[in-house]
């Protein structure tokens, strides 16, 4: 069973994350705040890097979850000095699996197309995107100076699966639910290797319109939907 350290842990990505993983995996969970659900937490400030680094010790995988929203200073600090120190205590350890997750930085561009999948990042000056992709740049630099498999969730939303028809509405492009995220980072634990150490997948559960695709991580990670919950959505043309 593969040990694995996850930063962040009592946000909200992580609570509802960890309990996919938690039956296949030793999971460390750390953070500077309470754990929502009451689960054990080691302090841990990601924007530290002495921490990070104490707290990677003796584990084979790292998931960075940790996320500060639309802040001058504490995006740039979380977002991209954490990815660093999550990157360089890595190196110093001989972790060779870092998991990160974020939000998408393609539809203010793309969404007037269609089949959009491995695009060029369309990235804005809002502080929780601009920051996000300083860290996969410093990402890519360290997975292929230390041949670290970095892998990196992106997305529009997260939450829970419909458990009922919908009406009056559409489904949501590139958000995912709770079990293909859980089922997404369980491959991307287990993939041997990744092109060039590193790979940014645009994530999403809800398929069939068309806009957004998967074909990359289909392709490299074997990621499909658990379900295809777009079903819920189908309305009757009667």
């Amino acid at each position: 069973m593969k040990k694995v350290l996850v930063l962040g842990a009592s946000g909200q990505v992580a609570s509802y994350t960890t309990p996919g993983l938690e039956p296949y995996y030793q999971l460390v969970l750390a953070d500077v705040r309470p754990h929502p659900f009451g689960k054990p937490v080691i302090p841990v400030d990601i924007s530290d890097y002495g921490q990070v680094l104490e707290a990677s010790r003796g584990v084979d995988a790292i998931i960075d979850l940790a996320a500060y929203k639309n802040h001058p200073v504490f995006d740039f600090e979380i977002t991209t000095k954490g990815a660093f120190h999550v990157m360089r205590a890595a190196a110093a350890h001989g972790i060779k699996k870092v998991i990160i997750t974020g939000p998408q930085l393609v539809r203010g561009w793309y969404d007037n197309d269609f089949d959009v999948d491995d695009v060029p990042p369309a990235v804005s000056t809002g502080y929780n995107v601009l920051t996000k992709y300083l860290s996969i740049e410093l990402c890519k630099a360290y997975a292929r100076a230390y041949g670290i498999q970095t892998i990196f969730f992106l997305f529009n939303g997260l939450g829970p699966k419909p458990t009922a028809p919908v009406s009056k509405q559409d489904f949501p492009p590139m958000v995912i639910v709770w079990e293909d995220l859980h089922h997404a980072c369980r491959l991307a634990l287990e993939v041997e290797s990744v092109p060039e150490n590193c790979q940014v997948f645009t994530m999403l559960s809800y398929l069939g319109h068309g806009k957004y695709l998967i074909d990359k991580a289909k392709r490299i990670l074997g990621y499909e939907p658990l379900e295809p919950v777009q079903e819920y959505y189908k309305r009757s043309t009667a």
